[in-house]
């Protein structure tokens, strides 16, 4: 399924193999990706990553996109619903990878507001989790400003690729709590959607 999510500032568009080309330039710096498991340093690693997200939303677990910055007019990085349950009507938002010059210009809580939205106004999900390495400060910081409150932590369930086993924080907003968080943290925020 191909849609996309966008607003005045942001724009999500389903993640291609050719997107590669547009994205290299971001995935290739130092460190973007040091709390994650995926390998994005090379042109070869970026086109795997890709195809791994690709297959996995042949399989209906991932909807992976591609940001662009409509301010900057440029390719920002990636995000994804992933893990998506549907029986359950759970997912993730993760992967998500923004290249530094994009960071801390409010794009990315705009990608966040777009995904909130669709998952819980027209997915009809009833939760969307966040999980976080515990010693990414910066990023434990972003999502609690959305709004998720932290449900726990898992100890050491994920290897890095440095062999580190990284301990997760799980985060979580339910339905019943998006309401209250769209109207307090999200106010003036708009968007539009598109199959």
């Amino acid at each position: 399924m191909a849609f996309i999510l966008e607003n005045i500032r942001v724009k999500l568009t389903s993640l291609k193999l050719e997107d590669c080309d547009h994205l290299f330039p971001i995935a290739k710096q130092e460190k973007l990706v040091q709390y994650s498991p995926s390998d994005i340093a090379t042109p070869a690693a970026l086109k795997n990553y890709i195809r791994i997200a690709l297959e996995q939303q042949l399989q209906k677990t991932s909807i992976p996109f591609a940001i662009f910055d409509k301010k900057m007019l440029s390719y920002a990085g990636c995000t994804r619903y992933m893990n998506i349950d549907w029986h359950n009507k759970v997912l993730h938002i993760g992967s998500t990878w923004i290249g530094r010059e994009f960071q801390g210009t409010g794009l990315n809580a705009n990608v966040k507001f777009l995904m909130l939205q669709h998952a819980f106004e027209v997915m009809d999900f009833e939760k969307v989790e966040f999980r976080i390495d515990e010693r990414n400060a910066r990023s434990r910081k972003a999502v609690e400003k959305l709004g998720a409150k932290l449900e726990g932590i898992l100890r050491e369930n994920v290897y890095l690729l440095d062999g580190f086993k990284r301990n997760t924080c799980c985060y979580g907003i339910l339905y019943h709590e998006w309401k209250k968080i769209k109207l307090e943290r999200f106010k003036g925020y708009s968007s539009s959607a598109s199959s």
